[in-house]
C-alpha cells in the first residue's frame, strides 16, 4: 500500500500531467478505433458487395422481347429465384430510383444485397410500388428480373446474361481502400508516439522519486512492474471512453458510407451497424500504450544512449537509406510497406538531431556576426527543444506528412476519377442493344439523320493475342493470350480527346488503319511498349498491329485491347454491343422511337450518362470527405500533443524567460520572444516534414497501385495545402506562446518589469 501511495502521489502533485496522459491515451484510442471501424466496414462491405454481384445474373427472353410480370410469376412458379429489380430514369435532381422487393430477394439466401438480409435501404432504392408510380417523363424506366448464377435449369424461352448497371470502378475502390489502411498504420504508429512523448514527460519529472524508492530498498524491477501496472490500470480506464467516442466518430463520418459505394458501383453495400464496441481495437491500443511506454525499461541503457550519438545516427541513416531503395525496387506490396516502415523510422531517429544540429550552428553564424542576441537565444533555445521534444516533434512531423500525402492521393483521386469517367461517359447516353438485335441496321439509322451529334458503336468481345516478334523486354510469348476487346465503329469525337498515357503521333488515325491501342494493365503485366506489333487473333482470322497508344482503364483489372470495329473480320461474335449517343439537334425522344422501330421492340434500355455521372461524382466525394476528416484529425492530434508538451516543456523553463525580463525586457517583448520561438519550433517541423509528404505521395501513386492494380496514378503535388498546413502550425505556435505568456504573466518578476 505504501508503494502505491508512492505512485499516486506524483498525480497528485501533478493533476495536470495525469490529465494530459489520459486524454491522449482517450483522443489516440478515438482516432485509431474511428479509423478501425470505417475501413473495416468498408472493406467488409465491399467484399459482401462483390460475392452478390458474382452470384447474379439477369434473365432474359430468348426471342428478345422486355420481361415483364408474366415472366417473373412463371419463372417462381417453375422453382426459379428471381427478383424484379425496376429502373425509373427520373429527371434531376431525383436522377436514377431503383424499385425493389425484399420479399422476393429473401430467396437469394447468403447471396442476397446486404448478407441475406434482402433489404436495401436509403436511394436510389425504393420499394418497387413506389417506383412503379413514379412516371418516366420521356426518360425511360426497365424492368429487370435478377436471377442467382447458380439457379436450376431455366424454362425454354430464357436464357442467362450478365447484369450491370454502369462502368466498372471496383478496382478504384479497393485501391482507395488500401491506401486507407495505409493511411490507419500511420495513425498507429502516430498514436504511440504522441502518447510516448507525454509519458517520457512524466518519466523525467519521476526519475528521482524513483531513484528514491531505490535507495530506500525497492528494486528496480519492483518499480517497473508497478510502473506497468499503473499503465495498464490508466490505459483500461481511458480506452473504454476512447472506444465509445472512436465508434460514435466512425458513425457520424461513416453515415452513408455503405450507400455512397453501393450507389456509385451499382452494387448493394452497407456500412452496417458497428454492434458492439470494436474490442479488437481495445486490446491493439492496450498493447500499444504498454510497449512505447515501458520499451525504455526493456531496451539497455547503452542502446539508449547509443541512439543519440554518431553511431546511432550512423545507424538511422543507413536504415534510412535502405528502406529508400527498398521501397524503389520491391517486388511486392509487403516489401514496399517494410520498406516505407524503415524510411519513417530513419526519418524520425534522424529529424530532431539534424534540426538542432541546425538550430545550433544557426546561433553559432549569427553570434560570429555580432547580430541580434535574442535571435541567437532564440536559436539555442530551438536547439534544446529539438532534443527534449523529440517525440511530440517526430509525431507532428509524421502527422503533417501524412495529411499532406494524403491529401494530395485524395485529390489526385477525385480527378482522375472525374476525368475518367467523363472519357467513360462522354456521350449524353446510353443505348443497349438488345439480344439478337441487328445492330448494323440501328447505326445506319443514326448515321442517316441530319443534326446528331457525335455518336459510334461500342462492340464487346474476346480476342488472343501474342507477340509476332518475342523479345526479353516484355513478358508476353508467342502462345496466345486471352484478352477482353474494345472496338469502336466509327472513331467520333467523344473518344479523341481520351488522355492517353503513351501514345505515337497521331494515334486515333491510326488506329482506324491498322493500329491497336491497350489498357495499362495488359501493358505492365507484360512489359508491353508503344510501337511493339501484336499479333492479334479474331474468329477465324490473323491479324498483325501496332501499338499505338496506352490508356488508362481504372476500373478492371483484366486486360484489354481497343481496336478500329471496321478491323473485325466477318465471322466475329461480339458478346455485347450498345451506342454511344449525343443527340445534338435530335430530340432523343425520336432517336429512341426509331431505333424501337427498327428493332421491333417497345421497351429499350436507354440510360442518362449525365445522371449517372453526377451520381458517382456525389458519392464518390462522400468517400473523399472521409479521408479528409480522419487525416485532419490525425494533425489536430498531433498538433494537440505538440501544444501539451510544448507547454509543459516551457514550463521547466520559466526561470530563463523569467531572466528576460530581469535583464530589461519589457512584457511585451518578451511576449513577442516567446511567440517567435514557439511559431519557429512549429513551423520548423512542418518544414521538415513537407520532403516526406512529398515522397509518401510518390509511394501511394507510383508504388503502391502499380503492385496491387496494375496501375498508377499521376503525380501532383497541391503547393496551396502546404500553406494551410503551414497556417496551422503558426496557429499551434500562437497558442502555446499565449497560455506561456499567461502563466509568465502571474509571476512576480514580471511584474516587476512591467511599465
Amino acid at each position: 500500500m505504501m508503494l502505491a501511495r508512492a505512485f499516486v502521489s506524483h498525480y497528485r502533485r501533478h493533476p495536470f500531467q495525469l490529465a494530459a496522459l489520459a486524454l491522449m491515451i482517450v483522443l489516440a484510442t478515438m482516432l485509431w478505433t474511428g479509423v478501425t471501424v470505417l475501413t473495416d466496414q468498408a472493406r467488409n462491405s465491399l467484399l459482401q458487395s462483390e460475392d452478390a454481384v458474382a452470384a447474379r445474373a439477369q434473365v432474359i427472353r430468348s426471342d428478345g422481347r422486355p420481361v415483364g410480370v408474366d415472366d417473373f410469376a412463371a419463372l417462381r412458379m417453375a422453382g426459379v429465384c428471381v427478383a424484379p429489380w425496376l429502373e425509373v430514369q427520373r429527371p434531376p435532381p431525383e436522377g436514377r430510383v431503383i424499385g425493389i422487393d425484399p420479399l422476393a430477394m429473401g430467396c437469394f439466401g447468403d447471396a442476397a444485397p446486404g448478407g441475406g438480409t434482402g433489404t436495401l435501404e436509403g436511394a436510389p432504392f425504393v420499394d418497387i410500388s413506389k417506383a412503379a408510380e413514379f412516371p418516366s417523363d420521356g426518360y425511360g424506366r426497365r424492368l429487370y428480373l435478377l436471377a442467382a448464377a447458380a439457379s436450376r435449369e431455366l424454362p425454354a424461352g430464357y436464357t442467362l446474361r450478365e447484369f450491370s448497371m454502369g462502368p466498372p470502378t471496383g478496382e478504384l475502390a479497393d485501391s482507395f481502400l488500401l491506401n486507407l489502411d495505409a493511411l490507419s498504420l500511420l495513425v498507429l504508429l502516430i498514436t504511440g508516439l504522441l502518447v510516448r512523448s507525454v509519458h517520457r514527460l512524466g518519466i523525467a519529472q519521476r526519475h528521482g522519486s524513483f531513484s528514491l524508492l531505490h535507495r530506500y530498498g525497492v528494486p528496480r524491477q519492483r518499480i517497473t512492474q508497478w510502473l506497468a501496472l499503473e499503465l495498464l490500470v490508466l490505459t483500461g480506464i481511458c480506452v473504454v471512453p476512447g472506444l465509445w467516442l472512436g465508434t460514435g466518430l466512425a458513425g457520424m463520418l461513416g453515415s452513408g458510407f455503405g450507400q455512397a459505394l453501393g450507389s456509385l458501383f451499382d452494387v448493394a453495400i452497407y456500412a452496417g451497424d458497428a454492434g458492439s464496441l470494436p474490442w479488437r481495437a481495445a486490446g491493439i491500443m492496450l498493447f500499444l500504450v504498454l510497449a512505447v511506454c515501458l520499451v525504455d525499461w526493456v531496451v539497455p541503457a547503452r542502446w539508449q544512449a547509443m541512439a543519440g550519438q554518431g553511431r546511432g545516427r550512423i545507424i538511422a541513416f543507413t536504415v534510412f537509406l535502405a528502406g529508400m531503395v527498398g521501397v524503389a525496387l520491391a517486388p511486392g506490396l509487403a516489401w514496399v510497406f517494410a520498406a516505407t516502415a524503415m524510411v519513417f523510422a530513419g526519418a524520425g531517429w534522424l529529424t530532431p538531431g539534424w534540426l538542432a544540429l541546425l538550430a545550433q550552428r544557426l546561433s553559432n553564424r549569427t553570434g560570429s556576426r555580432r547580430e541580434d542576441p535574442l535571435a541567437r537565444w532564440r536559436q539555442r533555445e530551438l536547439a534544446v527543444m529539438f532534443r527534449h521534444l523529440a517525440l511530440p516533434v517526430v509525431a507532428l512531423q509524421f502527422a503533417m506528412a501524412t495529411v499532406l500525402a494524403v491529401q494530395a492521393l485524395v485529390t489526385t483521386f477525385e480527378g482522375t476519377f472525374e476525368t475518367w469517367l467523363a472519357q467513360r461517359l462522354a456521350a449524353e447516353f446510353y443505348v443497349e442493344v438488345p439480344a439478337n438485335a441487328d445492330a448494323d441496321v440501328a447505326a445506319a439509322q443514326l448515321q442517316g439523320l441530319d443534326g446528331i451529334g457525335p455518336w459510334h458503336r461500342v462492340i464487346r468481345g474476346r480476342a488472343n493475342i501474342a507477340m509476332v516478334d518475342p523479345g526479353s523486354h516484355h513478358g508476353l510469348g508467342d502462345e496466345p493470350i486471352a484478352v477482353d476487346l474494345f472496338a469502336l465503329m466509327p472513331i467520333s469525337d467523344l473518344v479523341t480527346k481520351w488522355s492517353l498515357l503513351e501514345s505515337v503521333q497521331e494515334p486515333w488515325q491510326k488506329l482506324e488503319t491498322d493500329g491497336v491501342m491497350i489498357n495499362e494493365q495488359l501493358a505492365r503485366r507484360y512489359r508491353l511498349e508503344v510501337g511493339d506489333t501484336l499479333d492479334i487473333r479474331l474468329a477465324d482470322t490473323n491479324r498483325n498491329a501496332e501499338v499505338v497508344a496506352i490508356y488508362a482503364d481504372y476500373g478492371r483489372p483484366a486486360g484489354e485491347i481497343l481496336m478500329a470495329g471496321s478491323a473485325l473480320p466477318a465471322a466475329f461474335k461480339p458478346h455485347f454491343q450498345s451506342f454511344s449517343v449525343t443527340p445534338g439537334c435530335v430530340a432523343m425522344t425520336d432517336i429512341r422511337r426509331r431505333l424501337s422501330d427498327t428493332w421491333q421492340m417497345s421497351e429499350l434500355t436507354i440510360r442518362d450518362n449525365d445522371s449517372i455521372r453526377a451520381l458517382a461524382s456525389k458519392v464518390f466525394s462522400q468517400t473523399f470527405l472521409l479521408t479528409r476528416a480522419i487525416s485532419l484529425l490525425t494533425l489536430l492530434l498531433a498538433a494537440i500533443a505538440l501544444l501539451i508538451m510544448g507547454w509543459v516543456f516551457f514550463t521547466t523553463r520559466v526561470k530563463y524567460f523569467q531572466l528576460l525580463g530581469v535583464w530589461g525586457l519589457p512584457a511585451s517583448m518578451v511576449g513577442r520572444q516567446l511567440r517567435r520561438l514557439s511559431v519557429a519550433l512549429t513551423l520548423t517541423v512542418t518544414i521538415a516534414a513537407l520532403p516526406l509528404g512529398v515522397w509518401l505521395t510518390w509511394v501511394l501513386v507510383s508504388r503502391i497501385n502499380p503492385l496491387a492494380f496494375g496501375w498508377s496514378l499521376p503525380m501532383d503535388l497541391y503547393p496551396l495545402f502546404w500553406f494551410e498546413l503551414g497556417l496551422v502550425a503558426v496557429a499551434t505556435g500562437l497558442i502555446i506562446a499565449y497560455l506561456m505568456r499567461r502563466q509568465l504573466g502571474h509571476t512576480e518578476s514580471i511584474k516587476q518589469v512591467e511599465p
